[in-house]
């Protein structure tokens, strides 16, 4: 336990220190790659026969190091790959991302999780994680665009959903979100710009909305979990 917790309390110190040396090393190349969905597909493009699995360990990596925006990369497999194809290994690099970021927080526990987040925050979300509801409430943070995301996987590892029920729920929130960021990036390689830009005026609209009322949907997620939870406790008694 001892082991355990100096693990939980040295990891992400380490992990950030790693993060800024390679970032720093890399700086030129990484502001040229995230900087937009075609110096994407470039950089991709030019690995060759290997570019759909550099695309997932793209997608991995945005997932695992959370400050990197997810929609450039989703994007740029819709404008590479296609709709269908990039949905797919956008899919499959943000589930691959999805594990390790689940299976660190088991491992580590909550020190390591509070040492990525606000322990307020790990607390309110292990509550809603923990709920009879859980199921529920994680498709809807996943599927409603402006609701940060990140810790929601370090903190279902925390609690007592199973690994495979967390991938099943947050995946299918994620599939609209991916699939219209993939189509942006299929109509804008088939210079279908009516389309594009219909498609992201609409994903502007919905995640500005829900920003703004990110508050309001996450405590009202859990009043209903905790209403659920006393409804089961009386049942039991």
């Amino acid at each position: 336990m001892k082991v355990k917790k100096l693990l939980s309390l040295l990891a992400f110190p380490c992990l950030f220190l790693a993060l800024i040396v390679l970032a720093f090393a890399l700086r030129r190349q990484l502001l040229t790659l995230f900087s937009s969905p075609q110096a994407m597909r470039e950089w991709i493009r030019l690995t060759g026969v290997v570019a759909p699995l550099v695309f997932v360990a793209v997608q991995a990596f945005q997932v695992v190091f959370f400050f990197v925006p997810g929609e450039i990369p989703q994007v740029a497999g819709g404008y590479m790959f296609g709709l269908w194809l990039g949905t797919a290994l956008s899919i499959a690099g943000i589930t691959l991302g999805a594990i390790f970021n689940f299976m660190i927080a088991r491992a580590l526990g909550i020190p390591f999780v509070n040492a990525l987040f606000a322990p307020e925050k790990v607390q309110r979300a292990r509550r809603i994680a923990n709920s009879p509801k859980a199921r529920l409430s994680f498709f809807l943070f996943f599927l409603i665009p402006g609701i940060p995301k990140d810790i929601l996987c370090y903190v279902a590892g925390l609690s007592v959903m199973k690994l495979p029920v967390f991938l099943l729920f947050s995946t299918l929130g994620r599939i609209p979100g991916i699939v219209g960021s993939a189509l942006i990036g299929d109509a804008a390689a088939d210079r279908r710009w009516i389309l594009a830009g219909t498609i992201l005026f609409v994903a502007i609209v919905l995640f500005v909305t829900g920003f703004l009322f990110r508050d309001r949907i996450q405590r009202l997620l859990e009043v209903l979990s905790r209403r659920r939870s006393r409804m089961r406790d009386k049942r039991k008694s």
